[in-house]
């Protein structure tokens, strides 16, 4: 009876309190797919303007597959996790290929850069199929309300968790329920500062009762970042800069750059301090104007000055010029 009562609760809830968002009202799964990559790592605020951005450029799938990886890139400069953006335009290309957009979980799931999140999300909100969509939001309702300490970023807490949100989810209306789910965590039950006193869960909510709000959810120790020192070559001649394209195998594939070198330098105030989530770089970029153009490195080439806001950059690279 608490989980039918949890249920019925939250659905009550998001019906007066749900957020309004463009691609809700929608079964378009494109507009849909496109609004969930965009999300994985950015906040709503900032990823419905880029929504709107992609859906007026590229409106549909075989717009967005006919596309070069360098306007995906370059569309998508600011968001950061770039290989979200390779994804989404690889994804776009399969679904051209297969002459429609997947209909199933499983063939949805095996497009590039969906994960078991986002398969749920876009079944159950584009094809209305009964899947569960376990994000941050939904672990920390569900590990509050129900005491749940098990760590949310271990196997064993991810499957527990994919469990109960199964057993909790109404058949009929998977898309609502996850919806509803992540607009509960997302403002009601909040990080810091949730609005337990207004909450309609407050009389069997474990957390509140017992004073474990601030403890849950439980998550593992993560492994300390990666230190990185990168120096820039900011190499100007005759109106021509110098750049490279990032290749695979590291940070920001297929974005541009000046010359890098990467040594160790003293950490002081003349430089920019970014954070990524398992890398901290410290960089600085000196500037060259040399009187002889000179010889550039293997893979990198002059292009104007002036073009080299057409070209997608690191947001790092964005705020050292």
């Amino acid at each position: 009876m608490q989980n039918r009562n949890f249920t019925l609760t939250i659905l009550h809830w998001f019906e007066e309190n749900g957020r309004e968002l463009p691609w809700r009202g929608t079964h378009d799964p494109y507009a849909i797919w496109l609004s969930e990559i965009i999300l994985q790592q950015t906040r709503i605020s900032q990823g419905t303007e880029y929504w709107y951005r992609f859906m007026q450029r590229w409106p549909n799938v075989e717009k967005l597959a006919a596309a070069s990886e360098d306007e995906v890139l370059k569309e998508w400069q600011g968001l950061g996790y770039y290989s979200r953006a390779r994804n989404l335009h690889h994804a776009a290309q399969q679904i051209v290929q297969q002459g429609q957009f997947p209909h199933t979980y499983k063939e949805i799931r095996a497009l590039k850069g969906v994960g078991d999140y986002t398969a749920a999300a876009i079944s159950s909100m584009a094809f209305s199929l009964p899947y569960a969509a376990v994000d941050g939001n939904v672990y920390r309702v569900l590990s509050r309300y129900f005491g749940i300490s098990t760590p949310i970023n271990s196997t064993e807490g991810k499957a527990e968790f994919q469990q109960i949100d199964n057993e909790l989810l109404p058949q009929e209306q998977a898309g609502t329920w996850n919806q509803a789910m992540m607009d509960f965590g997302a403002i009601q039950c909040t990080p810091s500062s949730p609005k337990c006193l207004i909450c309609p869960l407050q009389e069997d909510c474990y957390a509140l009762r017992k004073n474990k709000i601030t403890e849950l959810p439980v998550k593992e120790k993560n492994i300390k970042r990666r230190e990185r020192f990168f120096t820039y070559y900011y190499i100007r001649y005759q109106g021509q800069v110098a750049i490279h394209q990032r290749t695979a195998g590291d940070i920001w594939q297929g974005l541009w750059e000046p010359l890098l070198e990467e040594a160790t330098f003293p950490i002081g105030a003349s430089q920019v301090k970014h954070i990524l989530t398992h890398q901290t770089l410290y960089a600085r970029m000196i500037v060259q104007q040399p009187n002889i153009k000179p010889k550039l490195p293997e893979g990198y080439i002059w292009i104007k000055e002036k073009d080299l806001e057409n070209y997608a950059l690191p947001r790092l690279i964005e705020k050292l010029l």
